[in-house]
């Protein structure tokens, strides 16, 4: 059996509008300097407290804690308004694709479990994938752990396992997985840090996908 796993955010859905807004307004409500989209885009894949530590790393645990709170109410209303997190495009096309091609198909992202879902809800691709790992499920990226759950999951090995993501954290946790990783040019890293970070392929566009998982699963090997 053949694993795909996809990141979400910047991979699959564009929710960069809804995160940069729910972190300007955690930080207004906290009282504490925002410090700018691009720090907050460099973040974005990692868990949330996690990120929030990254970018606010002079604050106490307790205005971490403040600052995850007043974001998450921020995203919820922000969703309940109906502002979405859209599609890239052809993302629906390519994961219909696959599916038809026999690809078991995985989620592997810093969002909450119930996020997730209610992402994939929206869009309706809760039928392409077989396994989803999110921050609630244990160690973030780019620590290896959901990757390895995914495989268990879909009973596959590293060499038949690809990662496909936007930042330097999916490339590191499928390097440290020893999966093969292609990153995709579209999101919130550029290509080159992916690159730099051990991608062993870049993507311009998800449509490039499927040759690229033809040449790649069950040649990458065991380091």
């Amino acid at each position: 059996m053949k694993l795909v796993v996809f990141d979400c955010d910047g991979t699959l859905v564009d929710g960069q509008h809804m995160i940069l807004d729910s972190m300007r307004h955690a930080s207004l409500v906290c009282e504490v300097d925002y410090p700018g989209d691009e720090p907050v885009r460099r973040i974005v894949g990692l868990t949330l407290l996690r990120a929030i530590e990254d970018v606010y790393p002079d604050l106490q645990a307790d205005h971490h804690l403040a600052l995850r709170e007043a974001f998450i109410d921020r995203f919820k209303q922000l969703r309940e308004d109906e502002h979405e997190e859209p599609l890239f495009e052809d993302v629906r096309e390519v994961l219909e694709h696959l599916t038809g091609e026999g690809y078991l198909l995985g989620v592997a992202t810093g969002k909450s479990r119930r996020g997730l879902v209610n992402t994939l809800k929206n869009h309706d691709l809760e039928k392409y994938f077989i396994t989803l790992n999110t921050a609630d499920d244990g160690p973030g990226k780019p620590h290896p752990s959901m990757l390895l759950n995914a495989m268990r999951d879909a009973g596959t090995t590293p060499e038949n396992t690809v990662m496909v993501g936007d930042t330097t954290f999916d490339i590191q946790m499928a390097k440290a997985a020893r999966v093969c990783s292609v990153g995709v040019n579209w999101g919130y890293h550029p290509g080159e840090e992916l690159v730099t970070a051990g991608a062993d392929h870049l993507i311009e566009r998800i449509l490039h996908l499927p040759e690229i998982l033809g040449m790649s699963l069950g040649t990458k090997e065991k380091s």
